[in-house]
């Protein structure tokens, strides 16, 4: 059952980036699955970091999204702002700092109900000390990086 898992992951991840949106801000977008595979809904949901599956998916944002369930599909698809990592799930750090790198699923923190990723833990450590000045500035340098990763 794995190896079909496998099997049928990459070849949903082949076929995501071949029809993936040019510019697609989303982290993985090009790489076959947003924020690396894990379920957005899960983190609000479990609590956790949870990795989704290929049966589970779905697009948006140019991107394919995938969960650990059909439930949790289901919500996304109704309300994917509410899930959605902030900054496309790049590291908000990162973001915070005029600059893009992948968000790690499993550097995740919610605040304020917002889902926010950080490129490890070690950074989210960093991200959490300032948490507040750090989403003022990612906030006001988010529009600036998406843009620039919308027009590569």
């Amino acid at each position: 059952m794995e190896l079909l898992a496998r099997r049928v992951f990459a070849v949903v991840a082949a076929l995501s980036c071949a029809t993936a949106y040019a510019g697609s801000p989303i982290s993985g977008a090009r790489d076959g699955a947003a924020i690396q595979g894990y379920d957005s809904v899960a983190y609000f949901t479990d609590q956790k970091a949870v990795r989704g599956t290929p049966q589970f998916s779905h697009e948006w944002s140019g991107a394919f999204w995938f969960f650990s369930s059909a439930p949790n599909r289901d919500a996304f698809a109704a309300q994917p702002e509410k899930y959605a990592p902030q900054y496309g799930g790049h590291c908000a750090l990162s973001v915070a700092n005029g600059k893009s790198a992948k968000g790690s699923g499993e550097a995740w923190h919610v605040h304020n109900e917002k889902l926010y990723l950080n490129y490890d833990l070690a950074v989210q450590g960093r991200w959490k000390q300032k948490m507040e000045s750090n989403i003022k500035w990612a906030d006001i340098e988010w529009p600036k990086v998406r843009a620039r990763l919308e027009a590569q």
